[in-house]
């Protein structure tokens, strides 16, 4: 039992729960206890629970309940608790009717993201794919959940770490600072927020790694979801689930420094602001800063305030709240190419920007999450959020580059907004008996996208070919060459608008005790407004439904093999190069998997094989704003994941991922950026006894096999080399306070992004360390 629930209810409560089908009393504890119930499905009620009447615990109410049933618990966090059959002896069948049953929550839709916490590098429930918290072997496809045990144990910094852990995904270092995510193939966008649109241009920002609780990647398109961010309908997308209020009190402040000056400060605090708990907080504080880059940028600076309250009872869960966050990231050091080759790069240690170019993001957010439960066969959720963002950027590009160092050096500062709202409502209900259950969901989405006004001032000649990397000097701020006649080239692509709503239906059918169907149509029309570059109106109207089809075959409590397949719509919020909206992308895929849990439930391995055919894609033109996208060939891609988490021995804790996938474009060129083989390993050990009790050590290494970037001239192809990046770090944790030392790029290896072109080359050849640490006060 979380101990944090134990301390908040050690004068017990008041339970009166007659004899009753295990199913109705375990629904009639949840709403005394105030806690969600996670509880095995299908012939459950075929049991039936002891009569459990006056003041207790909630852990002994529910120990009492359970006598006899060879059913077992134990809370997720202080306010959820899974129910499952008991872990029979080895050699022992079990001999409770539910010991083939799968795990479900009652009421069927209660959750407002993940509250609490994992435990270990293995998660008990996902949250994302079905819109329902969910046991992850019952879901009919691949779901990668990166858990904060995890996170913390690598040190992970930023999204685009944590997502080094999930077969099938990779980042790339974008010019500007930003990652540029990949997902089987496809790049993904930004993905979402605790379910909702996290960016709509697909390139954005994320918040600090001390408001996120969770990471998922839902694999294959999800246009099911009703997600307009671009290109998050193909390959899949990333799902970030932020810390929420909560009755348990967290008073916690982070911490920590690098080598090149980098220093982070954080606060966390949640807790109850009323006696009787219905009303609670969180407030996250953040600010980290750094001195400059291994090759010379300056001026890291970031910022994030996030308050929330929510306010629950035992049937209604609300909670409202607002994050601000500026963010200014130097341009990450980089090199250029000489030649054609990665050999040809230009020296490490020469600075191809102005010190001070940056990139800067603000973001605001307005969000409110709720959830009320009617009864025990129906409930309501609505979900919404509004979001206004911008980006200002400086920077240097390089064009034309010789052997000799001569370039064309462009001066540019680029400035966008934006802002969009979604509202997603949905109804609930459970029903049937016997041999078929049914959880159906009915909802109703709707967004709004403007794309505001954007300026791409480049300089036209004040530099032009006559600078050269070796002798012409540092390039000056780049708002200092331009001038009034540059900024004539700026632009507004018509204030265009995008409209999206989408009408959708969830059955997840149980079919006797081991196999279960899930359907899900989604009815999406959308519209885009916009105008010509000549001053006439565009206006884009269209309506399409999208299918989703899922099947789980559990050969044991253990054990589940899954198929499904899945259709992506994409409606592109993006004007091409001729000012005309590029056309919807329609794609589809077919996958099918297997999902263990091994060592007695405290870790979970997934095998998938999966194939993506997409009719035509929106290939970015560089990784450098405004991101342009051209329509491109199409895709047809297929690989095999394999991944494993959890612990497999007393304090030691593994997480592995191998994926092998292949690309082909539908046109027959080849495909960039995408390595044949990754493969990602960590390892934990904290050791349990004698002096060095409390003390631990862990590692691991990410490679992947050769890839391929594309000259700028979009004809040559260059070979970009295989790597490995070893870390490690050795901690020291306590009830109250933990300290961690760790070395990143162990090997002090070369390392690139898996493509580029030769204007622009990410580089990372450095052993970096960094001291980080937490108390909790």
């Amino acid at each position: 039992m979380a101990p944090a629930l134990a301390a908040e209810q050690t004068v017990g409560m008041r339970f009166v729960i007659p004899t009753q089908p295990l199913a109705t009393a375990l629904i009639a504890f949840g709403k005394q206890a105030n806690v969600q119930v996670l509880t095995a499905g299908q012939t459950v009620d075929a049991l039936r629970s002891h009569a459990v009447s006056g003041t207790f615990t909630p852990e002994a109410a529910l120990t009492h309940l359970l006598e006899g049933t060879n059913m077992s618990f134990a809370f997720v966090d202080a306010r959820t608790v899974v129910v499952k059959p008991r872990v029979a002896a080895a050699g022992q069948p079990s001999s409770s009717p539910s010991a083939a049953t799968k795990a479900i929550l009652l009421p069927p839709i209660r959750a407002i993201g993940l509250v609490g916490r994992d435990e270990g590098f293995m998660a008990d429930v996902s949250s994302g794919p079905e819109r329902t918290l969910a046991d992850p072997l019952d879901v009919p496809q691949s779901v990668s959940i990166v858990t904060q045990d995890l996170l913390q144990s690598e040190q992970v910094q930023t999204i685009a770490d944590a997502i080094r852990n999930v077969a099938g995904a990779q980042y790339i270092d974008g010019s500007g600072g930003l990652p540029i995510f990949n997902v089987r193939g496809f790049f993904t966008g930004n993905g979402m927020t605790d379910g909702m649109p996290n960016n709509v241009l697909g390139i954005g920002d994320y918040p600090p790694m001390i408001g996120v609780e969770r990471v998922e990647v839902l694999k294959g398109p999800q246009a099911i979801l009703g997600d307009t961010s671009n290109n998050n309908n193909f390959g899949g997308l990333i799902d970030v689930i932020l810390k929420k209020p909560q009755a348990e009190p967290v008073r916690r402040l982070v911490f920590s420094f690098g080598q090149h000056g980098e220093k982070q400060l954080g606060l966390d605090l949640a807790g109850p602001l009323n006696d009787s708990k219905t009303w609670t907080y969180r407030l996250v504080l953040n600010g980290d800063v750094a001195d400059r880059t291994p090759q010379g940028m300056r001026g890291q600076r970031n910022r994030y305030v996030a308050p929330s309250i929510g306010w629950s009872t035992s049937d209604t869960t609300f909670i409202a709240g607002m994050s601000w966050m500026m963010n200014r990231v130097p341009i990450p050091d980089h090199t250029v190419l000489l030649g054609d080759t990665v050999g040809s790069a230009s020296p490490p240690g020469l600075l191809l920007d102005n010190p001070n170019d940056h990139t800067s993001v603000e973001t605001r957010r307005l969000f409110y999450m709720l959830e009320h439960r009617f009864n025990d066969i129906w409930s309501f959720r609505s979900r919404a959020q509004y979001v206004r963002e911008s980006i200002d950027l400086q920077d240097w590009t390089m064009a034309s580059i010789q052997p000799t160092g001569d370039i064309l050096a462009f001066a540019r500062d680029y400035r966008s907004s934006d802002a969009y709202y979604t509202l997603q409502n949905s109804v609930a209900a459970a029903f049937g008996h016997g041999w078929m259950q049914h959880s159906v969901v009915l909802g109703f989405d709707f967004s709004r996208i403007q794309l505001g006004s954007s300026v791409d001032a480049t300089d036209t000649g004040n530099i032009g070919g006559s600078y050269n990397l070796f002798t012409s000097g540092p390039l000056p701020p780049p708002t200092s060459v331009l001038t009034p006649d540059d900024y004539s080239l700026s632009y507004s692509p018509g204030q265009a608008w995008t409209t999206e709503s989408g009408l959708f239906l969830q059955d997840q059918i149980s079919l006797g005790t081991r196999l279960e169907a899930l359907l899900a149509w989604r009815r999406t029309s959308y519209e885009l407004e916009t105008t010509h570059p000549d001053g006439t109106p565009w206006n884009m109207r269209k309506v399409h439904w999208v299918p989703n089809f899922g099947l789980v075959y559990k050969l044991t409590p253990d054990v589940s093999l899954y198929a499904n397949t899945a259709n992506g719509f994409q409606p592109d919020t993006y004007l091409g190069k001729d000012g005309r909206p590029l056309p919807p992308s329609l794609s589809r895929q077919i996958e099918a998997g297997a999902k263990f849990n091994l060592f007695e439930d405290r870790a979970r391995l997934t095998v998938a094989a999966y194939r993506i055919m997409l009719d035509h894609s929106s290939d970015l033109v560089s990784l450098q704003p405004p991101y342009n996208f051209v329509s491109g060939p199409g895709q047809s891609n297929q690989g095999f994941e394999i991944e494993f988490n959890g612990q497999i021995a007393p304090g030691l804790n593994l997480s592995s991922a191998y994926t092998r996938a292949s690309v082909h474009n539908n046109d027959g060129s080849q495909a960039t950026g995408q390595p044949q083989q990754r493969f990602n390993l960590w390892v934990n050990y904290t050791f349990q006894q004698g002096v060095l009790r409390g003390f631990g050590v862990a590692g691991g290494a990410l490679a992947r096999s050769a890839s391929q970037g594309l000259m700028s001239e979009t004809i040559t192809y260059i070979k970009i080399p295989g790597q490995a990046n070893v870390a490690m770090n050795v901690f020291y944790r306590t009830p109250r306070w933990s300290v961690t030392l760790g070395v990143k790029n162990l090997l002090d290896r070369t390392l690139y992004s898996p493509t580029f072109d030769e204007t622009y080359v990410p580089l990372n050849n450095h052993r970096t360390y960094m001291l980080s640490g937490a108390v909790d006060f």
